[in-house]
Parts: C-alpha cells; sequence; structure tokens
C-alpha cells in the first residue's frame, strides 16, 4: 500500500515551510512550548522520511476527513470510516496501536508515525550506519505486529495471547477445540527455547519466509 510516497534524504525547506504554513498555522492560539513541542515531533519524523509535498497534505486531509467534529486529534470511533480496518479481524488491535497506554486521542504526527509502519520498506536504498532504524523497516514492521499479539505486553506471545488474538480474528470459524489444536502447534513450531511462549525473536525467525509487506496493506487514503 502507497499511503505515502518517502526516501530517506534530508529534509527540504520547502517541505518545512509547508509544514509551518499547513499544520503549525492552525496552533497560532496554542501556547508556544506546545507548539515547539508538536514542530519537535513533526521534525523527528521527516528525518526519518522526506514525505512529498502532495503526500503530506494528502495526509493530512484525510485526518480532518476522520477527525469530523474538528478537535485537532481523533479518538478510537474515528477510525470506523476506514474501511481497511472495518473488515480486518484484527482492526480494533491496529487501531489501539494508534494510541498510548491510557490516551484515548492521537495527533497528527502520531497517526503519520503509526502509519509509516505500513508503508513499504526500501531494501534498494544502503542505510547509513549513523541513520537511525526506518520505521518501516522489516523489524519495525515485525515489531509493530508482534505487539499486537502479545496482548498483556510482557515481551512475549503467551498461548493465553494467541487463543485470545486467534478468537477474535477467527470467530465463529472453527471449534474450541480446533483452536486450542490450532494454538498448540503454532506455539510448538515457534518456541524455540521450550518456555511455552514465543519471544520477538522467535517471531521473527518464524516469518523469515513471509512477505510482511503484502500481509501489512491497508488504505487509509482515499
Amino acid at each position: 500500500m502507497r499511503c505515502f510516497d518517502v526516501t530517506r534524504r534530508s529534509v527540504p525547506a520547502s517541505l518545512m515551510k509547508l509544514y509551518k504554513s499547513v499544520i503549525l498555522n492552525k496552533q497560532i492560539h496554542q501556547p508556544p512550548m506546545l507548539i515547539e513541542h508538536k514542530h519537535t515531533h513533526a521534525v523527528n519524523i521527516l528525518q526519518l522520511f522526506t514525505i512529498s509535498t502532495a503526500h503530506i497534505i494528502r495526509l493530512h486531509d484525510r485526518f480532518k476527513e476522520l477527525d469530523t467534529e474538528r478537535r485537532g486529534y481523533l479518538c478510537p470511533q474515528d477510525f470506523g470510516a476506514i474501511k481497511g480496518l472495518a473488515i480486518n479481524p484484527i482492526g480494533d488491535r491496529i487501531i489501539g496501536a494508534f494510541f498510548s497506554p491510557g490516551r484515548e486521542t492521537v495527533d497528527f504526527y502520531t497517526f503519520v508515525k503509526i502509519l509509516a509502519h505500513f508503508r513499504p520498506a526500501d531494501n534498494i536504498r544502503p542505510k547509513e550506519s549513523s541513520s537511525p532504524e526506518p520505521i518501516n523497516s522489516r523489524t519495525n514492521k515485525l515489531k509493530f505486529v508482534f505487539q499486537m499479539y502479545d496482548l498483556d505486553k510482557d515481551g512475549k506471545i503467551s498461548r493465553i495471547d494467541l487463543l485470545k488474538a486467534l478468537r477474535g480474528m477467527l470467530e465463529m470459524q472453527v471449534t474450541e477445540e480446533q483452536l486450542d489444536s490450532i494454538v498448540d502447534r503454532t506455539i510448538q513450531e515457534a518456541d524455540l527455547d521450550g518456555d511455552d511462549a514465543i519471544s520477538f525473536e522467535e517471531f521473527r525467525k518464524s516469518l523469515e519466509k513471509v512477505n510482511i509487506d503484502h500481509k501489512m496493506s491497508i488504505r487509509f487514503l482515499r
């Protein structure tokens, strides 16, 4: 899915000018410290990705479309307008990934940052040793997915985590007995250290041959 077109380069002055005019212009009445805080977050994102003028405007327009009450932030229910999430069996957990623990709102900068996980990874352009791991790298994509299955956030996917996740995905398609069998087989195949759970490294190894870019495809833009 190509939500927005990005490459890792320096942030162009034209884009920063656009960012200030389109985004910060709407925050002129907010306290200076808050504006500076949000500006820093945006710059951090732009340092990882150079987003074309057309696409940052499209992303901001989409954000505003979802923000039907013009509050300047999104709540979980606002994501219901995204059809790809409505039909996705783990749509609720994908939506939850946009929100920090204990928070029920997400601003534009976090919105862009989370969406970056769904951008196809750039496996051609060499990564500079001093540059941070791209948000849309294969490793970060896998971490993003892993966290949606690690329901109790203890760093491992337990049998209970997997059972709850698959029950929500498969619903009435299988019996409880069949579901138990699927969970047991999945853990048996992925659990290399015998602790009856799946660590991130075990999770990554079990998906070595999976095209994660193809699997992580949701149309957020119209």
